[in-house]
C-alpha cells in the first residue's frame, strides 16, 4: 500500500543498472507497492530517436517502453533529446523534466567575472542562453555540420570579441566531446583569457579528458553523473520536487 521512490543514475554499467530498476520496480509491485516511482538524474538510451542505418535499434522507445510497464511515473534532469520534443512524447507513463539551469547559473555567477557563454551547437541554446539570461551575461551559438560520429565542424556566424575574457562553454552533455574540442579550437584563436566547458551529464567517453586537458580547460558537471568533476549538486533540486508530491 505504500508508494515506492526508486532513484537511479545510469552513471556506470548502464545496462546493469537499468536491469536492477526493471527488477527493482517489479518487486515492489509484486510485494504490494501501490505505486513505483523512478527518479533518474541521467536517463540513458534516449540518444537513439530514429533508425539511422538498416537494422538499427530505437532505443528510446525500447527501452522507455520497459520502463512503462514497471514504473507510474519517470523524473529526468535535462533528458537528452534531439527530434523529440518532449518527454512526454517517450514515456506513456506520468514523466516530469527538472532542469539543472539555476543551479548552473549560479555556479557560473559564483565562479566566474563577467563571463561570455558559448553553446557549441544549435541544441545547446536551451542551456547556454537560458542560463546567460538568468545572469545577464552574453551568450552565442556554434553551428554544427555533422559528417560522422567521429568528425564534425563547427562555424560561428556572429563576430565576436573575446579577447582576454572569460568564456564558458555551456551543454547538456559531454560524451564523446568532438564538438566541444571544434569549439574550443575556434574559440581561442581569438585569444581570451580563460574558456571552461560546463556541462549538466559528465559522459566523458573515450579519451575526451585527455584531449579537453591538452587544451588547458577547466570542465565541471553535476553530479547527475559523479565525477571528480561534479562541482555542481543537484540533490536539493530532487529534494524540492519530491516536497511538491
Amino acid at each position: 500500500g505504500k508508494e515506492v521512490i526508486l532513484v537511479q543514475t545510469f552513471s556506470e554499467n548502464i545496462s546493469d543498472e537499468l536491469m536492477e530498476v526493471i527488477l527493482a520496480a517489479n518487486t515492489a509491485k509484486e510485494l504490494g507497492a501501490r505505486k513505483v516511482h523512478l527518479i533518474a538524474p541521467y536517463f540513458p538510451y534516449l540518444r537513439q530517436d530514429k533508425r539511422f542505418n538498416p537494422g538499427e535499434a530505437v532505443s528510446q522507445y525500447i527501452i522507455a517502453g520497459l520502463i512503462d510497464r514497471c514504473s507510474d511515473s519517470i523524473t529526468i534532469i535535462d533528458p537528452h533529446l534531439h527530434r523529440t520534443k518532449s518527454i512526454k512524447d517517450v514515456f506513456r507513463i506520468k514523466s516530469k523534466k527538472l532542469s539543472a539551469n539555476k543551479l548552473i547559473a549560479e555556479y557560473i555567477k559564483k565562479n566566474f567575472k563577467e563571463p561570455v557563454l558559448v553553446g557549441p551547437d544549435v541544441e545547446s541554446y536551451k542551456w547556454a542562453q537560458n542560463v546567460a539570461e538568468m545572469i545577464g551575461a552574453e551568450s552565442y551559438i556554434y553551428r554544427k555540420k555533422r559528417y560522422s560520429s567521429h568528425k564534425v565542424k563547427v562555424k560561428l556566424h556572429k563576430k565576436i570579441d573575446i579577447k582576454n575574457r572569460n568564456v564558458v562553454i555551456v551543454d547538456d552533455i559531454i560524451s564523446t566531446g568532438h564538438t566541444m574540442l571544434e569549439t574550443i579550437k575556434s574559440l581561442q584563436k581569438k585569444k581570451p583569457k580563460s574558456i571552461s566547458c560546463v556541462c549538466v551529464h559528465g559522459l566523458f567517453i573515450g579519451n575526451i579528458l585527455k584531449q579537453l586537458k591538452k587544451k588547458k580547460v577547466k570542465i565541471v558537471s553535476t553530479n547527475t553523473i559523479p565525477s571528480r568533476f561534479s562541482k555542481i549538486d543537484v540533490s536539493g533540486l530532487i529534494a524540492e520536487e519530491l516536497k511538491k508530491w
